[in-house]
């Protein structure tokens, strides 16, 4: 490690970082990421990634091959259980949003696909068309939500787990997009409510409003205060970078540590781009 953390500017050999907030956001420049990167390049990503949780670059004109490309350098890519791909790269998921959109993904807060068995390591989202004004997303990192937990309520979470459910968030959600759900089993799993990460070995909470339903084997009323407990205090700005996309950017978060929130302001206006995600681990 080469980047100081009580610095709002480091370097690494490879980028430059500028830290965006105490908590958690950096921006990375002096780098291309279209291109193919050497593995102390990808080591350095990942070692900021795990310290930083979302990453963000300027100016990175991505194509379908070499979007993948860069994702794979981190894992295998994700398939989508429920939405629809990209005809011919499934492991791509358009996000667009226009004058006919009814609903856009991520208006609530919600790591992606928590309800997987094997949740994603972290997303890659690259925006090449942005509305006037508007658009933003927001990130909030659940180390530092943990850190702020007192001591007493800290232990009360500990061993709990909790279910986590797409049911909710998918079922009929896609049909219009030639996704019917038809028979479809959406996924579900349950997840402990504190996750230690893989890399940092930082802990993190890990519920969310958009997958989680419940606290696992505690009454109901119990589940329900524990859990609008933890998702306003997970939402608190403290905790949050917010991000103003500008075409061609990118942003890569840790799925793991954080929770994002995209603001859909922009109505009737375009925002477009792909996705792809990174699998997973079993959470710990």
């Amino acid at each position: 490690m080469t980047e100081s953390t009580s610095s709002t500017v480091g370097h690494y050999r490879s980028f430059g970082l500028r830290r965006l907030t105490a908590a958690i956001g950096a921006e990375i420049s002096g780098l291309d990421i279209t291109a193919p990167l050497s593995q102390p390049q990808v080591d350095e990503l990942h070692d900021a990634l795990a310290r930083h949780q979302v990453l963000f670059f300027r100016d990175q004109r991505f194509g379908l091959e070499s979007h993948k490309a860069f994702g794979r350098r981190f894992g295998a890519l994700h398939v989508h259980p429920s939405a629809p791909s990209h005809p011919e790269h499934p492991e791509v998921l358009r996000i667009h949003a226009d004058a006919d959109s009814k609903i856009v993904a991520g208006e609530r807060w919600h790591s992606d696909v928590s309800c997987e068995q094997h949740p994603p390591l972290g997303s890659i989202l690259y925006l090449h068309t942005l509305p006037p004004v508007g658009g933003d997303t927001l990130f909030a990192s659940m180390f530092a939500a943990y850190d702020a937990l007192s001591p007493r309520f800290k232990a009360l979470l500990e061993g709990l787990t909790a279910t986590h459910d797409g049911e909710h968030v998918f079922r009929g959600r896609f049909g219009n997009y030639g996704r019917p759900d038809d028979g479809r089993r959406h996924p579900r799993a349950s997840h402990p409510v504190v996750r230690t990460h893989p890399v940092s070995g930082r802990k993190a909470i890990f519920v969310n409003p958009g997958f989680t339903t419940h606290i696992d084997g505690v009454p109901a009323a119990e589940s329900e205060a524990i859990l609008g407990f933890l998702f306003a205090h997970c939402a608190k700005p403290d905790f949050q970078v917010r991000f103003h996309w500008e075409p061609h950017s990118v942003a890569f978060w840790d799925n793991r540590s954080t929770q994002h929130l995209a603001v859909w302001d922009y109505f009737p206006h375009v925002r477009s781009g792909y996705r792809v995600t990174v699998q997973g681990d079993l959470p710990a």
